[in-house]
């Protein structure tokens, strides 16, 4: 654990170093593992009840409304008790998570009823056919959050509900039981190639270029930014916001700028693609490799045709595996020589150090995986696991939006403002984009063109 003292002008922050040791009731007290234990018992619950079809666990999810469709088609009794069913469960395991933590069930329950109704105008709105089509939640779970924040202020009542980190790592231990090792297998060696040789060498590059070059002092905003733009946008933003203790404001500006030009690559890049004829297996990949988004590319990829859908939502399957193992090593990483600062004379910090700080909801995101990858799917087969993440997904997604509208309701426009500083964080992701498409095309190019290498068999 680190305690700061005072600021310098360069951005830098002296700390001393504290050890502190594990105690059993870090289990049932902190956060992180908070976090993992509500992880573990929605996909525990979420399993049973998929494999057993004893009961319907399935979290409330809005259809596409508005073309050609009414809305209030499906403002039904069935969404009603969805929606009920998945405020009772999110309620009570975070208000469990909460009173645990030590805050007051009294205030924290209408705070949490006050963020969930904000969450369903989240849902609602981008359910909308055309919004739905090119911007994801997230943005409108910020804008909704900013919005409140920023004319008639966050009431004094809310507030206790505002909990960004909670939500968000809760979040990514559900989606971890969707991350499965199996993928690999499905494209091999060439996947490999494109997703994990090109992806840590964009992340290195924009860290770089981003430290050194542009000179920005706050180095977990680059680091977000950098894996937002080379793994899969907000998921990883997430991830490794998470781990590099990025601040809100910083977390909501890479998502946002993320979210704004995964929307232009997803509608430019299929049109550019067919026009320079590179075919479905090669434009598939670079699709998967460089649009942020799972669901971008899965759009961008059906643009282009069937077999291109396939090969882009591998590449971005086989990439997404990397978010853990990326968030893992910014955590240590940031542990040991950005916190530490690398001065002369400071403490070098040991692995009981770099336990205590790593963020135990990344251990709980690689437990599901490896529960998901290696024992769930060869008892049950790929097909329950796949209706089984279908519960899952929502309940990942209930919990992102209020991480998200949390974060807007904790940010205001000036202080978004203040970040951009003369640009840098625009430039930052725009050079750091370019070069992820160059690398990509060129790792596309060799594996993929049949010039080098065999090109895969794919079952569609």
């Amino acid at each position: 654990m680190s305690e700061k003292k005072g600021g310098l002008a360069s951005g830098v922050v002296e700390e001393v170093v504290t050890t502190e040791k594990f105690q059993w009731s870090d289990l049932w007290k902190k956060e992180d593992w908070l976090a993992v234990w509500i992880g573990f018992i929605v996909i525990l619950i979420g399993a049973i009840a998929v494999v057993t079809g004893a009961f319907d666990f399935s979290a409330a999810k809005f259809s596409t409304w508005g073309n050609g469709t009414s809305v209030f088609e499906q403002l039904n009794t069935e969404l009603a008790g969805k929606l009920i069913l998945t405020a009772v469960v999110l309620g009570v395991l975070f208000t469990v998570g909460n009173h645990l933590k030590g805050i007051s069930v009294k205030k924290y329950l209408p705070a949490f009823a006050g963020l969930f109704v904000l969450a369903i105008i989240v849902r609602f709105i981008s359910a909308e056919y055309t919004l739905n089509r090119y911007l994801e939640w997230a943005f409108f779970a910020i804008l909704i959050g900013l919005l409140v924040s920023n004319t008639v202020g966050v009431p004094q009542w809310l507030k206790p509900a505002v909990q960004t980190e909670f939500y968000i790592k809760a979040g990514l231990v559900i989606m971890g039981f969707s991350v499965l090792f199996s993928n690999i297998v499905n494209f091999g060696l060439y996947g490999l190639g494109i997703a994990w040789i090109v992806t840590p060498i964009v992340i290195l590059f924009m860290w770089w270029f981003g430290t050194r070059v542009l000179k920005i002092d706050n180095k977990p905003f680059v680091i977000t930014v950098a894996t937002a733009t080379s793994v899969c946008g907000t998921s990883a933003a997430i991830a490794v916001g998470a781990a590099s203790k990025a601040k809100k404001n910083d977390l909501s500006l890479a998502v946002s700028i993320s979210i704004i030009f995964t929307v232009l690559m997803m509608v430019f890049e299929p049109v550019i693609i067919r026009m320079t004829g590179l075919g479905e297996v090669m434009g598939g990949a670079l699709i998967g490799g460089t649009v942020d988004s799972t669901g971008a590319v899965t759009v961008a990829g059906t643009a282009l045709g069937e077999t291109a859908q396939t090969v882009a939502v591998l590449v971005k399957s086989i990439q997404n595996i990397l978010i853990g193992f990326i968030a893992f090593a910014v955590a240590v990483f940031f542990a040991t020589k950005v916190e530490n600062n690398g001065k002369e004379g400071s403490r070098k910090i040991g692995a009981s150090e770099i336990w205590y700080r790593l963020p135990k909801f990344i251990l709980g995101f690689f437990a599901a995986s490896l529960v998901a990858s290696f024992i769930v799917l060869p008892t049950v087969g790929k097909e329950t696991v796949s209706s089984i993440n279908k519960v899952l997904d929502q309940y990942k997604n209930w919990a992102f939006v209020l991480a998200f509208t949390s974060i807007g309701l904790d940010t205001n426009f000036r202080e978004l403002k203040e970040q951009f500083q003369g640009g840098k964080p625009l430039t930052l992701y725009v050079v750091g984009q370019v070069f992820n498409i160059i690398l990509t095309f060129a790792a596309v190019y060799l594996l993929l063109s049949g010039k080098f290498f065999p090109l895969p068999q794919l079952a569609l």
